[in-house]
Formats: structure tokens, sequence, C-alpha cells
């Protein structure tokens, strides 16, 4: 009787250690695929925290898009997208050519991706810039998996209108449009490379009093002329308000209160000067 069911019992436990086998390969495939390639880049970026120090943060904390392009001798390579939700988000692997390679990496929150063209030219969809980080360096790539910890650092400067009283409840919409800043970004600069006339058109939410817009500065501190207009669902203007010599400064926030309706139809900008701000370097404040 036990001859007879031996064979049995054999076949059973190979079948047994197979699926066994077969589960353990499964896996360790599915965490190779996660890290293959010969280069691997974790992102993470500077920002500023409270009392005044700066940390490092997952790059998945401040932005919903991640564009990634390797050079080599002036020549694109390879291009990875990531986005918001990706299993991987923040970690990018890629199989490359042995050499040294230059790496342009572009962190933001646009609502597509980044057009990295070459070392000194990335542009953003329709032109609109958001908070955006990036780094820019070499990385050596042999025949086994080198890691690479990148930490990004902010490329943008911030205008924030913050009304002290509420618009009225027939703003529908609000536009800035400014020029002095860059709506394209040179990676190898670290600074804007364009003269760009920016517009951006966003809704006015019921009682909304802060309103925020970006760019890229040219150099480390640099100059815009702001055009501000509210108008009705129907776009007629209910004002429009001019603000000369803004002063902006990469990873700073410059800040502009006032009551929006009841001031002047023009300021200067240089009237008073405050610091704080624990998200930013701090920010830059005046009245209006």
């Amino acid at each position: 009787m036990v001859k007879k069911w031996l064979p049995v019992l054999l076949l059973t436990v190979v079948a047994l250690l197979s699926a066994g086998c077969e589960k353990t390969l499964l896996e360790e495939s599915a965490s190779e695929s996660a890290s293959k390639g010969n280069v691997v880049l974790r992102l993470s970026a500077y920002e500023q925290m409270d009392f005044s120090t700066r940390g490092v943060q997952d790059i998945a904390l401040l932005c919903r898009r991640v564009n990634v392009a390797f050079f080599q001798n002036g020549t694109k390579v390879l291009a990875v997208s990531q986005s918001a939700g990706d299993g991987a988000f923040g970690t990018v692997s890629a199989t490359l050519p042995e050499g040294t390679c230059q790496v342009v990496v572009m962190a933001h929150n646009s609502d597509g991706s980044a057009t990295i063209s070459s070392e000194q030219k990335v542009t953003f969809p329709s032109n609109q810039v958001s908070d955006t980080f990036y780094y820019y360096g070499s990385v050596e790539v042999g025949g086994s998996q080198r890691v690479y910890d990148l930490v990004l650092r902010r490329a943008v400067s911030m205008f924030r209108l913050d009304v002290v009283n509420a618009l009225p409840a027939t703003a529908a919409k609000i536009r800035f449009y400014y020029t002095g800043g860059s709506s394209t970004f040179s990676p190898s600069a670290g600074y804007g490379c364009v003269n760009s006339r920016q517009t951006v058109m966003m809704p006015v939410e019921a009682g909304q009093t802060v309103f925020d817009v970006y760019t890229f500065p040219h150099e480390e501190s640099d100059v815009l002329k702001m055009l501000v207009t509210v108008y009705t669902a129907e776009d007629n203007i209910l004002k429009e308000q001019t603000f000369e010599e803004v002063p902006v400064t990469r990873n700073r926030i410059t800040k502009y209160t006032g009551d929006f309706f009841s001031s002047s139809a023009s300021m200067s900008g240089t009237q008073f000067r405050l610091s704080g701000n624990g998200d930013w370097d701090g920010t830059d404040a005046y009245s209006f």
C-alpha cells in the first residue's frame, strides 16, 4: 500500500515545492523590477523648516510630477516621466550607456510634463510656471548598478497677492500679466533664460483672499512689472491695478498686501519690508 501511494506523495511534494519556488521567484522579479537599471536616482528636496533650519523632504510632499533627462556629449539619451501616484514616484531607474552622463531633474506641479529640450532649456505646458525644484549634475554609469541620492533645490520665485478684504461677490476670475521674469528654465545656469510675458488666469473662489503666481528669475534677484485684473463671469473688468518694480528672489515669496479695490492705481513696491514664513527661505512683504 505504501509503495502504491509513494509516487502520489512524491508528486504532491514536488508540486508544493514548485509552487513555493514560483512564488519566491515572482517576488524577487518584482523587487528587481522596482530597481532595475544600472543607475537609480532617489530624489528629495531642500525645504525651509521651522526655526529657520533647512531640511530635506520627500519630493512627493512638494510636487506632483517629475521629469528627468540624461545627456551624453550634449545628446539626450533617455527621458523619464513620473506622476504622483506612480508606485516608484521619486525613485528613477534607468539603463544607460557606460560613461559620464549629465542629468536634469525637474519636479513641479504643472498639469502636464515638462519638456527638457537640452541642458539649457526646459519648458512647461502653456508656459505656466508652478512651484518647481531642479537638479543638474553628472553621474557616472558603470556595468553594475549605482544609486545616487539627489537633493533638488527650488528654482522659482513666488509673487503673492494678499487682499485684506474679500473681492466682490461678482468677481469670478483674476488675471496676472507680468514681465521681467521667465517661463523657460536653464538647468545648467540655474535661472530663467528668456524674457517672458507671463499670463495666469485663475478662478476666484468665494471668500478667497490669497493668490500666488511663479516665475524663474534671470539671476538670484529680479524685478517684475505686474498687472492684476479682476473680471466678472461675463469678462467685464471690475478692477485693474499695476505693481511696478516688484522685487523677486529665488526661493523667496514677495507678498503684496492691501485693499485691492480701494487702493491707488499703482505702487512702486518700496515701502517696507518684513521677513518670515517657514516654507520658503522667507517672505518680502509690502503694503499697497
